[in-house]
């Protein structure tokens, strides 16, 4: 049980009827979840506004309400509290409820729009294979040290982060790595954290289906590092156009890492091949078996962060040449008969062209590559076309298919992507709305030594259709697919 008064401090309060001295069980934000004893946070969500289930979270067990509005009627014995905002109550609530975990840590977030789960993973698995007790919040994973638990969304609530936080203090976890939204910034569920550093990846086109605009995205990133405390550090990509802006207002002390420019923390590229990079690092050559120009980028943010973490420059390098890719980046596997499968969590349109790219930069020109892709459902429409367009530009054959469609019908996506691709390149693309059909007929257009790229889901193991998810994994299809091709 936890005092309210306690939980309470430092959330701005405009008014209170009833009493604060009161010990709570819980915090909750779903009413679905109130038991005994509960506080229950009334948000206004996109969908959904707290306010209206009050009452049957009163009926529930809760005790305390925290809310922007009032309700017309109050309940005696139940406790009300009124804020501007129910977000930014509910992140101060829940770190001060777990402690204040992220203070006796240091938490690292990582924010971009490509590149973030592949940062935070790598540097678990660095600082893991360096000796320290580790903990990740990540897209594909989150880790407690060793111990592993389903990850629901980049950025959790800000009631689940600080329970895992806590989690890690008890587990003596040394450092945490932690993927950092623009959802999660917006929408408040930071706040109250404390981190000892920010890294900047990149910007591009994406999630302008909830951003109005891609500078309102631009300034709700450059949030993240406006917040970050004195003590911490800022470390940006100024190859990236939008690297220098994210510093302009922090408090942190700022350093910057590049392959193009002049920055604190360089790398070159010496050689490229399917199976690594050959990179110099400061006159240092270290064989990664990371690939391509993006992973590079990432690999040269990972060792400077390491650096401003205290660690050995040598230490960290002779790591680095150890790390393995990261599920669903970049994660190939080749056939019996030589054809190579890569599936990429590749989702926006700069993303699918650094991929392809990748691949057009290594391969000889006598291979074919053939990639399937798509688009997911609900989300941001006008990214379809982009994607379409540069899977048929930079590819021998484009398979236009379902990613998650949702709640859309997934003809409609396919036909918004086939209205991107340029005329000379339409006997390039064909249509197969259902994804294993499109990876099976990948398989049988492709021969010894050409090159398939299934882009978009990654390493999603579901297919989301009208609101049902059911088992789906990329990898998992194109290995039975080889199977099938042995027989």
């Amino acid at each position: 049980m936890k005092n309210l008064q306690e939980i309470l401090y430092k959330v701005a309060i405009n008014k209170v009827f009833g009493v604060t001295n009161i010990d709570v069980a819980n915090i909750v934000f779903d009413s679905r979840k109130v038991e005994k004893n509960t506080v229950f946070v009334a948000q206004k969500g996109v969908t959904v506004d707290g306010h209206n289930y009050i009452d049957k979270a009163i009926s529930l067990g809760a005790i305390a309400i925290i809310c922007e509005i009032f309700p017309d009627k109050t309940q005696d014995g139940i406790t009300y509290v009124q804020v501007n905002n129910a977000n930014i109550a509910l992140a101060i609530m829940a770190s001060n409820f777990y402690n204040n975990p992220s203070a006796k840590l240091p938490l690292i977030g990582v924010t971009g729009t490509n590149g973030k789960t592949t940062i935070a993973s790598l540097l678990y698995q660095l600082f893991k294979k360096a000796g320290y007790k580790v903990g990740l919040l990540s897209t594909v994973k989150v880790l407690v040290g060793v111990t592993e638990h389903k990850a629901t969304h980049t950025t959790p609530d800000s009631i689940t982060i600080n329970s895992y936080l806590d989690k890690m203090i008890d587990a003596g976890v040394d450092f945490c790595f932690m993927e950092v939204s623009s959802h999660g910034i917006h929408q408040k569920r930071i706040e109250g954290l404390t981190f000892a550093g920010g890294i900047f990846t990149n910007l591009s086109h994406d999630h302008l289906d909830y951003h109005n605009t891609f500078a309102e995205y631009r300034d709700v990133k450059k949030e993240f590092f406006d917040g970050l405390p004195k003590t911490a550090f800022a470390l940006t990509n100024i190859d990236d156009k939008n690297g220098n802006y994210m510093l302009q207002n922090t408090k942190a002390k700022k350093y910057s890492y590049a392959l193009k420019t002049f920055a604190d923390f360089k790398a070159k590229i010496l050689e490229k091949q399917l199976s690594g990079t050959l990179i110099a690092v400061d006159g240092t050559e270290i064989w990664t078996k990371l690939i391509g120009i993006f992973n590079i980028y990432n690999l040269t943010a990972i060792i400077a962060t390491a650096e401003l973490l205290g660690l050995e420059k040598i230490e960290v390098l002779t790591i680095i040449s150890e790390l393995e890719s990261v599920s669903g980046r970049f994660e190939y596997v080749i056939s019996e008969d030589g054809i190579t499968a890569i599936v990429d969590y590749a989702h926006t349109p700069d993303a699918l062209k650094n991929v392809l790219e990748t691949i057009n930069d290594i391969r000889t020109n006598n291979e074919k590559v053939i990639t399937v892709v798509g688009c997911g459902g609900d989300r941001d429409k006008t990214k379809r076309p982009k994607m379409a367009n540069i899977a048929s530009q930079l590819s021998s054959q484009a398979i236009f298919t379902s990613d998650n469609p949702r709640t859309e019908n997934p003809q409609s996506i396919l036909d918004e992507m086939e209205a991107g691709v340029s005329p000379e390149n339409y006997k390039k693309t064909i249509a197969i709305l259902d994804r294993k059909q499109a990876i099976k007929t990948a398989c049988k257009f492709s021969e010894t030594g050409d090159i398939i790229l299934i882009a978009g889901k990654g390493h999603e193991n579901y297919q989301e259709i009208n609101g049902v998810r059911t088992h789906f994994d990329d990898l998992e299809e194109v290995k039975n697919c080889f199977n099938q091709l042995k027989k």
